[in-house]
Formats: structure tokens, C-alpha cells, sequence
């Protein structure tokens, strides 16, 4: 017989690989009884839970006089229940009486509702269903069993295309912003979220806290019973700095121009608050937010102009330059005020003569009839004595070629044009660069953004804001979440005796130069004409202002571009004046002074109906 015992060594290695499987059975065991017990709980409850999500209504949008700009107003989706119709023919019947109403194709609707069936699973049919269509449903409900009507919040613009290029709009997911949020139980595949504007900047705060119906299903997903339905808790509500009748008259004069193209910017120099932002051509955010039947008869494929002029569109600046080259000249000390230079109406640079805007000439030109009259052989001689490099070194200081901060994306920082840019290019300069640059023209490019904070600084002493929109954000509970305050960016120094040549220069202009359109009863603006050359066309208009009532610190700043508008005078400067009316109009007033301001969009004047 042959002996086959086991050693005692191996017996003892099975019993240790024994010993060891238990503890970790038992380590597994903790793990998913104790550490992961709640996540695994949640799994579960998932796996027998779904959602039918009801859209919490995002947060309003007020202006700074508490204008609703952007709301919520209910909507109706229809949803259908699986389980109740049990045949083809029941399938088909109920297909294609929804069909009528909801103006949907019958054979994808039929598909829909036999997807649902097959897999026992609810689906929504539509949705954004319209007032007048739910009478029908409503009825149909009634025969049908199984269809069912959720309401739901619907993002909403009650003024239309009013500020949208500020606000944004919203629209439905895309695969990339599912990729960022599909870990956040707020959002689901057929979820809206900010694309554009503040609806995108400010997501996080608008966004409330979807409801839902809730139902039971078995471990295939089919459908027990619906087990809740839970409110949802709406977003935070935005106020903004805007101020809505300054906003209409920004909106109305460019609508109005001869090209209807341009764009306003108009801000609080104390602060850095925007009071006005108009872009045009302009767009519906209301259109990304309609139902196929609403969207019945508009142009298929239509482009919605979403670029934003007033950040995005880069101009020569024109004669509005020659506030920067202007200071350039007094702090060089090189050029007295007082001295005279003679204006033919043109100037001969000896390779090359350069004209003056006024073909007979000025004259015999100061300083401040030179800006007063934007005469461009005052700034041709005096710009030169400047140098080049100094006037390059104050549009620098002015902050051109630098974003303003704005909260908004794709801001572009305009272009610097000056001697140093082209010796880091090993390029040569030229007396006629430094022509060029003095009147603002050359490879000068400046945003209108740009441009109001330029003329803001002039009114405030040097001082560059952080420009900002939002006031204050409180959330639904009543709670603040956000009080915005006033941040300096930089400081332009420049002598006090600069400051007030330039602003006795500003001042003439509207009471005797270029810029007598904008003259207002009972307050001092202070304003500057450009018209600036253009290669693709006619030259573009600008207009920058600033205003004061009472010898008080300046409450408003605007620059206005007209696109091909030809003339600053003509074309940008009356809607300067509409505006700073429209936000002057509490001062004004208190004067006895009651222009007749503009009116929000769809709203009508009433007899005797002013600002």
C-alpha cells in the first residue's frame, strides 16, 4: 500500500490561503455593508426608480428699475404612460388623433409610442405645448388612457430681442455639455442651460431645482406605479445695472440709423456699472426656446446674428483718438496750449500730403479749437512734436489693446499702433505712421467697449472700473448671494491742468464744434465726433460723451458706433443724446425738463406720457 499523506507544511499553507479568503470575504463584506453602503443603496434605488424631470423655473432677470427682462411662464409637455393600450390598433387610433393637434408627423409619433410600449417605459411625446392646443389634449386625455399633461417652466423674454446680446439665451444640451454635468443630478440629456450671455456666465445661479414625477419599475425598467410628484425650487433672480429706458434709447437709435448696424455702451464712471448695452444687428432669444409648431413658418436655416459688436467688433477709432493723443501733447510740455497752427485744409508731409476732414481749412487753430473742431492739422504738427512714442505710450495707459474684464466671453482686445510694435517686427516707422496715429487712424483698433471707458476715465479723473452687470443676484428663500462693488483696474496719470484742457476741449465741442447734435437742456456734455476711414466701405460714425448735471460727478459715459454711419455728428451723436436723456431723466426732471423718451419693445405711449 502506498502512503499518501499530506505534509504538514502543505497543510498548513491551505489552511493560511483558507484563513486569508475569509478575511477578505469579510473585508469585501464591510466594504459593502458599511463603506460603500450608501452608494450601493443609491445604485439600487436607481435601478428601480426613474424620473420624469419637471424643469424648475430659471431665475428672473430684472433691470436696475426692476423691468423684467427674462422670466418664466408655464408650459405644458405630454407625456405617455405605457401599459394601457394594449393593441396595435388602440396604438394607432391614439397616434394619430395626438397627431392633429400637436401638429407632429403620424408615423414618428406612431414609433414613439410603440418604443414606449415595447419597453414599458413613459416617454415624452412634446413639449413647450402652447395654451391653445392643450383644450384639445385635455380632451384627448380623457379617451386615451396613459396620456398624461406635465407642466413645466419655459424660459421666457417678454421684450424679445431687448438686450440680448447681454442676457443670451438658452437651449438644450449638447454632447459636450453633458460631458461637464453628467455627474450632476440636476441636469438630464433633455435638460436647458445657459448658452450664451449671462444666461451662460451666470448657469450656476439661474439654474433652480428640477421637480419630478417619480416612478417604481422592476428590474427589466418596466413600470410599476408612480410613487411622487416633487416640486421643483426655482433659480436665483439677476438685477442688473441696466437701466431699461436708457437701454430702449440705445436700442431705438441704432435700429434707426441709416445701416442699423452698430453698437452703445454706455457706463457709470463712478462705478464701472454698464447702464446701457446694445449691439445690432440683433436677435429673438425667445427663438431657441420654441416648439416645432411654434416654429411653423419661420425661414429654415435662418443665421441669428449672435456676434456681439459692442466686444467683439474691432474699428479705427477716428477722431475719438484724439482724447489720447490729446493728453500725449499737454504731458509732453512740447506744444503750448495756446500755440496757433495754420490749417489750409490739408498738410504736406513731403512724400505725401494729408487732408484735413474740413477741405477749406480752420485757420489759425489752438488746442482747443483743434479738438473742438477736430481739426486733423492740428493733431497732424502737434501729435508730431508729441512723438510717436508718446502718443503709442498714453493708448496704452487708455488701455487699448487690453480686454476690459468684462464677465462676458470672447472680448477682443482691439490693436495698439505705435513705433514700438513695429521694432519688435524689425519694421521701419514713418512720419506718415506717425500721422496716421494722431488722428487715429493706421492700424489703430478700438472696441466700443474700449471707447466707453475711454471717455468714462476722461469724466472720472483717470480711473479704469472693472465694467459689471450684475447689481445683486437673491436666491428664491429671499437670501442675498451677491452684492457687486466697484473694482479699479488702472489709473491714467496725467496733470490736472491736462484734465481740464481736455474737458474745456470736450465741452466745445458740443456747444460750438462738431458735436452740437448732443447738446441737452440743463446738463453739460462733454463729447467727441469721429468718423473713421473704412477699406470695405463707407467710414464708420462715433460718438463717446459724457454728461454732468449740477457740477456733480458724471452718472453716465457712453460711446456710440454707427457701422458705415459716414458721420459721427450726424449719425452717432443724436443717439448719445437719447440716451443720456433716458438716464438723466430723474435730474432732468427735478429741472422741470421732461423729453419724451423711448419706449420698450410691444409697450405704447400713453397721452401725455413722457421719460
Amino acid at each position: 500500500m502506498i502512503d499518501r499523506q499530506i505534509s504538514q507544511g502543505r497543510l498548513d499553507l491551505l489552511w493560511v490561503l483558507a484563513y486569508a479568503a475569509a478575511i477578505l470575504f469579510l473585508l469585501r463584506l464591510v466594504n459593502l455593508q458599511l463603506i460603500g453602503g450608501a452608494h450601493y443603496l443609491e445604485i439600487a434605488e436607481k435601478n428601480r426608480t426613474q424620473i420624469i424631470a419637471q424643469a424648475a423655473p430659471r431665475g428672473r432677470i430684472f433691470s436696475s428699475d426692476e423691468t423684467a427682462i427674462a422670466t418664466s411662464k408655464p408650459s405644458f409637455s405630454l407625456i405617455y404612460f405605457p401599459g394601457h393600450a394594449k393593441t396595435n390598433p388602440e396604438i394607432d387610433r391614439m397616434a394619430k388623433a395626438l397627431a392633429r393637434p400637436l401638429g407632429a408627423d403620424y408615423e414618428e409619433l406612431r414609433r414613439n409610442i410603440y418604443k414606449a410600449a415595447s419597453r414599458e417605459k413613459p416617454v415624452r411625446l412634446a413639449e413647450n405645448l402652447p395654451p391653445k392646443i392643450m383644450l384639445a389634449l385635455s380632451e384627448l386625455k380623457a379617451v386615451y388612457p396613459g396620456v398624461d399633461i406635465i407642466v413645466e417652466a419655459r424660459r421666457y423674454y417678454p421684450f424679445g430681442a431687448y438686450l440680448s446680446h447681454l442676457v443670451g439665451y438658452i437651449g438644450k444640451m449638447d454632447t459636450r455639455d453633458w460631458a461637464a454635468r453628467s455627474r450632476d443630478k440636476n441636469y438630464s440629456m433633455d435638460s436647458r442651460l445657459g448658452k450664451a450671455g449671462l444666461e451662460k456666465m451666470y448657469e450656476r445661479e439661474l439654474k433652480g431645482k428640477d421637480g419630478g414625477i417619480y416612478l417604481e419599475v422592476d428590474s427589466r425598467g418596466k413600470l410599476n406605479r408612480v410613487l411622487e410628484s416633487r416640486k421643483w425650487v426655482p433659480g436665483a433672480d439677476i438685477f442688473l445695472t441696466i437701466d431699461s429706458k436708457a437701454q430702449a434709447a440705445a436700442e431705438e437709435g441704432l435700429q434707426k440709423s441709416a445701416t442699423g448696424k452698430g453698437a452703445v455702451v454706455a457706463l457709470d464712471p463712478r462705478t464701472g456699472a454698464i447702464i446701457a448695452f446694445a449691439s445690432m444687428p440683433d436677435y429673438d432669444p425667445n427663438m431657441f426656446v420654441l416648439s416645432g409648431s411654434e416654429k411653423e413658418g419661420l425661414p429654415a436655416g435662418k443665421i441669428l446674428p449672435e456676434f456681439n459688436v459692442a466686444l467683439q467688433g474691432s474699428y479705427p477709432p477716428g477722431s475719438i483718438y484724439k482724447i489720447i493723443t490729446s493728453a500725449a501733447i499737454l504731458e509732453s510740455g512740447r506744444v503750448p496750449p495756446s500755440e496757433k497752427f495754420h490749417c489750409p485744409g490739408y498738410y504736406d508731409a513731403g512724400s505725401r500730403v494729408f487732408k484735413c476732414w474740413q477741405k477749406k481749412g480752420h485757420g489759425q487753430v489752438d488746442f482747443i479749437n483743434g479738438l473742438s473742431n477736430s481739426c486733423d492739422v492740428y493733431f497732424y504738427i502737434a501729435g508730431q512734436r508729441a512723438g510717436a512714442l508718446n502718443i503709442e505710450k498714453y493708448a496704452r495707459a487708455f488701455r487699448l489693446g487690453q480686454t476690459s474684464g468684462i464677465a462676458l466671453p470672447e472680448e477682443k482686445q482691439g490693436n495698439v499702433f505705435g513705433p514700438s510694435g513695429r521694432a519688435a517686427k524689425k519694421s521701419y516707422w514713418f512720419i506718415g505712421d506717425t500721422l496716421n496715429l494722431a488722428i487715429g487712424q493706421g492700424e489703430t483698433l478700438m472696441t466700443p467697449m474700449q471707447a466707453a471707458a475711454e471717455i468714462a476715465a476722461v469724466a472720472n479723473g483717470g480711473i479704469f472700473h472693472r465694467p459689471y452687470y450684475v447689481d445683486r443676484i437673491v436666491r428664491s428663500d429671499g437670501q442675498q448671494a451677491l452684492q457687486n462693488k466697484p473694482e479699479t483696474m488702472s489709473r491714467v496719470q496725467l496733470k490736472d491742468s491736462t484734465w481740464a484742457l481736455i474737458r474745456e476741449g470736450l465741452r466745445s465741442v458740443v456747444l460750438e464744434g462738431t458735436g452740437q447734435a448732443a447738446k441737452i437742456q440743463g446738463a453739460e456734455i462733454y463729447g467727441k465726433t469721429g468718423t473713421a476711414q473704412n477699406p470695405q466701405g463707407k467710414d464708420h460714425a462715433w460718438f463717446v460723451a459724457y454728461a454732468t448735471v449740477n457740477n456733480e460727478p458724471s452718472k453716465i459715459a457712453v460711446a456710440v458706433l454707427v457701422e458705415h454711419g459716414e458721420h459721427g455728428a450726424s449719425a452717432a451723436a443724436p443717439i448719445a443724446k437719447a440716451v443720456i436723456e433716458a438716464a438723466l431723466r430723474s435730474d432732468l426732471k427735478a429741472k422741470n425738463i421732461k423729453p419724451e423718451g423711448p419706449l420698450l419693445p410691444g409697450t405704447t405711449r400713453q397721452a401725455g406720457a413722457n421719460l
